[in-house]
């Protein structure tokens, strides 16, 4: 059974830092899919960053050069480092999984049960 488990959410003023974790349990997820989604108030959901089981890493054009994703493959754990937080970077951050080694932002069948991050300026 795929389990994804988010943490590290919280409350930063802008211009702050912040790093989620996703832990996954069910498969082994160095070889497959993981991404980083967000969901804003009355806003759809909206992919953030991914990374390939070929290790091709992808981001948001809001976000590159501010957040960067990694991944722990003897932990099978995915990583989210938040750098020069923004107000609109407010959010539920949601930890995804594609049981396939390539993958687009559409991709993802497998969710988190999300962590709320907030920016205050």
């Amino acid at each position: 059974q795929v389990q994804l488990i988010e943490s590290g959410g919280g409350s930063v003023k802008a211009g702050g830092s912040l790093r989620l974790s996703c832990v996954a349990s069910g498969f082994a997820g160095r070889t497959y899919c993981m991404g980083w989604f967000r969901q804003a108030p009355g806003k759809e959901r909206e992919g953030v960053a991914h990374l390939t089981g070929y290790g091709n890493f992808y981001y948001h054009d809001s976000v590159k050069g501010r957040f960067t994703m990694s991944r722990d493959n003897a932990n099978n754990t995915v990583y989210l480092q938040m750098n020069s937080l923004e107000p609109e970077d407010t959010a539920v951050y949601y930890c995804a999984a594609a049981l396939r080694s390539w993958c687009g932002w559409t991709d993802f069948t497998y969710w988190g049960q999300g962590t709320q991050v907030t920016v205050f300026s």
